[in-house]
């Protein structure tokens, strides 16, 4: 590994741990030319996931709109960013675990609901309505009554 600052092939390594949720290896390094200090990250190179939409188009897995719906579902809830970054880390293991060069976008979205629905309702409930696509208030309720029979509603002030 070249060191960033002098462009020495010579380093050694001083420390290693597993980062990104055990997708990467987080690397510290010395330089033994000018003693200077880098970080390097090993990752496994990607399988190249091609995403079959529901038109039957194709196009490449993109990490980061799954990233953009969870955080966009979660917004302004009592929600830690912990509970977030697990929850698109469990998404992107299933995908990535399935070990297919396609994956069906229904069933990436079946999995983000999965995983949300044990979060928070609210959140699966804003993630639903833009996956679903509702096309009038009965297809929302029919979501929302499973969640409305396994928990008991609050009186409300009046």
């Amino acid at each position: 590994m070249k060191c960033p600052f002098c462009q020495t092939d010579n380093d050694k390594v001083i420390d290693s741990r597993s980062g990104e949720d055990g997708f990467a290896i987080r690397r510290r390094r010395a330089c033994l030319n000018c003693d200077k200090r880098f970080t390097t990250f090993e990752r496994v190179a990607e399988i190249d996931i091609r995403v079959v939409k529901k038109d039957g188009t194709r196009e490449a897995f993109d990490a980061a709109k799954i990233r953009n719906g969870i955080e966009r579902a979660c917004w302004k809830r009592p929600i830690a960013t912990s509970q977030v970054e697990q929850a698109i880390s469990n998404v992107l293991q299933e995908v990535y675990a399935s070990g297919d060069p396609e994956i069906d976008s229904r069933d990436i979205g079946e999995c983000v609901m999965k995983v949300l629905s044990r979060i928070d309702d609210v959140a699966y409930i804003r993630f639903a309505s833009v996956y679903r696509q509702f096309k009038d208030l009965n297809e929302f309720f029919e979501e929302v009554q499973p969640i409305l029979d396994r928990k008991p509603v609050l009186d409300r002030p009046k």
